[in-house]
């Protein structure tokens, strides 16, 4: 059987239910499935996030709201940050406390300029405690799509808990599908046939997440807990 008869063979399969009169686009489709694994709490939900995005070895930072500033800081000092590009709409306040240059995010930089950026702090729409996922859609503080694949740092603040959700089916639900959406699980990788990992191919080579909440950071379990 070629993969032509197989796949149409699937669709005749899926499409049984389905008078041959209507339009099958019209007819509505059950999403009757489950939605999350298990009922999650906030804190819980937080947790499963920074271990998945340290799965994809990407470093993650908790803090309070207050104390984000100092730590953006000291994170852009610690990778030498010469430059910083800063999205249109994220608070000044987050910046407050660094030495780098602030950079627009201008349409007309071309990726040879991204290239030459030392870091780029940006928000996000949202993230998935399940797969360790960071979301942006280019809303307020976050930028157009390549300063967050171009530029070798980023640095991405997520709200805890009101920007967490645990499955994807809750994030489609709270996303709007017309935006410039994009979805980042980890920092660039890739790896050849042989296996070696290589970082920094199509996107930052360190990504730094920092999860900040009202109030002192939760505090992590013992090991083995």
């Amino acid at each position: 059987m070629s993969s032509r008869a197989l796949i149409m063979g699937r669709i005749r399969r899926a499409l049984a239910d389905t008078p041959r009169a209507a339009d099958p686009a019209a007819e509505p489709v059950a999403r009757d499935y489950r939605r999350t694994h298990g009922d999650l709490d906030s804190a819980e939900a937080a947790r499963l996030l920074a271990e998945n995005l340290a799965d994809y070895r990407a470093v993650v930072h908790r803090c309070d709201r207050a104390g984000l500033p100092e730590l953006i800081g000291s994170l852009l000092a610690e990778r030498g940050a010469r430059t910083v590009i800063v999205p249109e709409g994220l608070p000044e306040s987050w910046l407050s406390a660094t030495g780098a240059e602030p950079v627009p995010d201008l349409a007309e930089d071309t990726p040879r300029v991204l290239d030459a950026r030392d870091s780029v702090v940006t928000g996000c729409a949202l993230a998935i405690a399940e797969t360790g996922t960071l979301v942006l859609d280019g809303g307020p503080g976050q930028g157009r799509r390549r300063i967050t694949l171009v530029p070798d740092h980023h640095i991405c603040v997520v709200r805890v808990p009101e920007q967490v959700v645990c499955s994807v089916p809750q994030a489609l639900a709270r996303l709007d599908p017309t935006r410039p959406l994009t979805w980042i699980s980890g920092p660039s990788a890739t790896s050849d046939i042989e296996l070696d990992r290589v970082e920094g191919v199509h996107g930052p080579r360190r990504l730094e997440v920092i999860l900040v909440q009202d109030g002192p950071p939760a505090k992590e379990p013992p090991p083995g807990e």
